[in-house]
């Protein structure tokens, strides 16, 4: 993508939980400014069958939400909008088809990244936002699908990788319904990420003169969820996430039904039922990761392709999935 028009770029991001557009500039003194945002909620998650295709509501759902967030961003005036879908569209065996109906009925044709490419556009934006002074930055990032971890020095990641051990798919793979089927469960899913993390080849390890910078809203919420006592349930807002602050809410998670975990500070409705899978996932990264805390950053994948597309950061080569009918993915356009 080449720089945003006057001063502005857009990208409508389309989730498990939500659609997002966004439009934003930048300004040298105050950084990333957000110009324009409209969000429509999705229940996605529930909307994939058990051979991994989106149904026919899901689609259906895509469609709605694609057309009235394109709808809304007319008034905005922003330039051409960047439409990708995350992991929930990606990992769909059916795939191909989600996107061309989406583009038949909208005419905005979906792109999907591939993992590692979130990972680096994360990386991206948490270089950004952490400062270009901040030495070694190891990036982790907890999707629905996927967990990302990018490593590196400069404004691109030196190594980047991107694993099937999202908090959405552990829960429907070893906690069906976000909840423990026997009191042995929370240790299996342990050792099961235990041994898938400390397996994989290549995997970063945090620096001792480094930084790490957790992105996604499953860190978010983990973050104010830790920063309370388990007895007091005095919350304070605090924007960093620690190995031992997180510990003794995991029991607490797996007790409490998920439809009542929505009383804890940070858990969201529609995040509630993989709460207890995403603080496992965070658990076993840090562990994995040698990391005894990570500050939490605003900004993942979305943000990175806003900056690379305002030439705030050079842009490298960007991979993603070829169209499903075999041409060059067209960008979404705002009449």
């Amino acid at each position: 993508m080449g720089r945003g028009v006057a001063g502005r770029a857009a990208v409508l991001d389309v989730g498990c939980h939500s659609a997002l557009l966004t439009v934003a500039g930048w300004q040298p003194g105050t950084g990333l400014e957000q110009v324009f945002s409209y969000k429509v909620r999705l229940r996605l998650q529930e909307a994939v069958d058990r051979r991994g295709r989106m149904r026919e509501a899901g689609i259906a759902d895509v469609q709605r939400a694609v057309a009235e967030a394109m709808g809304a961003a007319r008034g905005s005036r922003p330039p051409t909008v960047f439409p990708f879908g995350t992991s929930v569209i990606r990992d769909a065996a059916n795939r191909d088809q989600v996107i061309a109906r989406v583009a038949r009925a909208t005419g905005v044709r979906l792109r999907v990244l591939a993992g590692e490419e979130e990972a680096r556009l994360a990386y991206v934006a948490a270089r950004k936002w952490a400062g270009s002074e901040s030495g070694p930055l190891l990036m982790l990032d907890i999707g629905g699908g996927t967990v990302e971890l990018a490593m590196g020095r400069g404004a691109q990641p030196s190594s980047v990788l991107s694993l099937p051990l999202g908090a959405r798919r552990i829960t429907r793979d070893r906690l069906p319904g976000g909840v423990l089927a026997s009191s042995g469960r929370l240790e299996e899913v342990r050792e099961y990420l235990g041994h898938a993390l400390s397996t994989t080849p290549g995997l970063p390890v945090a620096a001792r003169d480094g930084r790490v910078v957790a992105c996604s809203k499953t860190f978010e919420q983990l973050a104010l969820l830790a920063g309370t006592s388990p007895r007091r349930g005095k919350a304070h807002r605090g924007r960093q996430l620690t190995l031992s602050q997180l510990r003794p809410w995991i029991p607490v998670l797996a007790r409490t039904d998920p439809a009542r975990r929505i009383r804890l500070p940070g858990i969201s409705r529609h995040r509630a039922g993989q709460a207890l899978a995403g603080a496992l996932v965070a658990e076993a990264l840090l562990k994995a990761c040698e990391a005894e805390s990570v500050d939490i950053c605003p900004w993942s994948t979305r943000e990175g392709l806003l900056l690379e597309d305002l030439g705030v950061v050079a842009a490298a080569p960007r991979h993603d999935f070829p169209s499903p009918v075999g041409r060059p993915v067209a960008r979404g356009q705002v009449s």
